[in-house]
């Protein structure tokens, strides 16, 4: 049986189990707890219009937009790229809607029995009022794997405020198929009720690192990235809820979006590794190139989903290119 599936049943099992609400519960509450200790903000809370939004900034010069991808938060871009990109711009770091310590752009995507999500270009939305708010000019916006998706809405949302964009193994067009059956439990009004409670109470250690090596490959995480990058945050009952059901409604938002990409005027750099089985190159990059007039795709021979850990340079090579085509540089 595979892994997946061997999870579900699992969870479905012990969702059954009665009287097992208050422990796990308690449980979930006390991981909760944990995880908000061990990984607190690392930046400033900004409030838009009664939501709170968290930047990482570091550094001087243009302004550079950093936007994470699923599951993730901000300490996957300040692990080291931050780092290596603060000598030359302004690095802005936001935690997307529901995840790591952003709110939802509205309690009408909040709760357990509630499947509603925000679109792209409403996360977009919510992080542009911030970086208005942190005086953001015309930046470049790189965006991560659904981050992706987030930074071509900033760029559709803001044509003419926005220098160029830089999408790093960005999911961008409709895929065939669905996404995995636990990501549409854990999205439904009764997975995000009863199951999501128990992941968050219950989830070991190691599926988080069974995780990670997943997303890296055919790379391996560097060291000390698992201790550091706060997985423990995505494991609380509401960024679980959000990141599923944000992950799970973001096909037919893509499909709306597809269309207008030729709108898109700004300098457009790709970025995306070959050996990506996460969100392969062929059903989103290479499309997307075609797609934008005037768009660069840097394709990097087996590197998987995580080219900014993987092959630095050369997403660093990407950004500086997306600058200097925008006159920044």
């Amino acid at each position: 049986m595979p892994l997946g599936r061997k999870l579900i049943t699992l969870f479905t099992a012990l969702a059954f189990v009665g009287g097992c609400g208050v422990i796990v519960d308690r449980r979930a509450d006390t991981r909760e707890t944990l995880a908000e200790e061990n990984f607190p903000p690392t930046g400033q809370l900004v409030e838009v219009n009664g939501r709170t939004v968290h930047a990482h900034i570091e550094g001087s010069g243009p302004d550079l937009v950093l936007i994470h991808g699923a599951s993730g938060n901000t300490r996957d871009f300040t692990f080291s790229f931050v780092e290596r990109m603060k000598d030359d711009y302004r690095v802005i770091v936001f935690d997307r809607p529901g995840l790591g310590w952003t709110d939802r752009v509205s309690d009408a995507f909040g709760g357990p029995f509630n499947t509603a999500a925000e679109s792209p270009a409403q996360q977009a939305a919510l992080l542009q009022a911030a970086a208005d708010q942190l005086g953001v000019r015309r930046p470049v916006v790189l965006g991560h794997s659904y981050g992706g998706a987030v930074a071509l809405a900033w760029g559709l949302n803001r044509p003419d405020d926005t220098a160029a964009l830089v999408v790093l193994a960005g999911a961008s067009n409709p895929w065939p198929g669905g996404l995995g059956a636990l990501y549409g439990i854990a999205a439904s009004s009764i997975g995000g009720a009863a199951v999501v409670p128990l992941i968050a109470a219950f989830a070991p250690t190691g599926r988080v690192d069974q995780a990670l090596d997943g997303i890296f490959a055919p790379q391996s995480p560097p060291a000390g990235y698992a201790e550091y990058v706060g997985a423990d945050l995505t494991l609380r009952r509401e960024t679980l809820r959000a990141n599923a059901r944000q992950v799970n409604s973001l096909r037919p938002h893509v499909v709306e979006m597809a269309p207008r990409y030729n709108t898109l005027t700004m300098p457009v750099e790709i970025v995306h590794g070959t050996a990506d089985d996460v969100v392969p190159i062929h059903i989103h990059s290479e499309p997307l190139a075609r797609q934008i007039p005037g768009a660069v795709l840097t394709r990097l021979d087996g590197i998987g989903h995580m080219p900014h850990h993987a092959a630095p340079e050369a997403v660093e090579a990407a950004i500086h290119r997306a600058a200097t085509r925008a006159g920044l540089r």
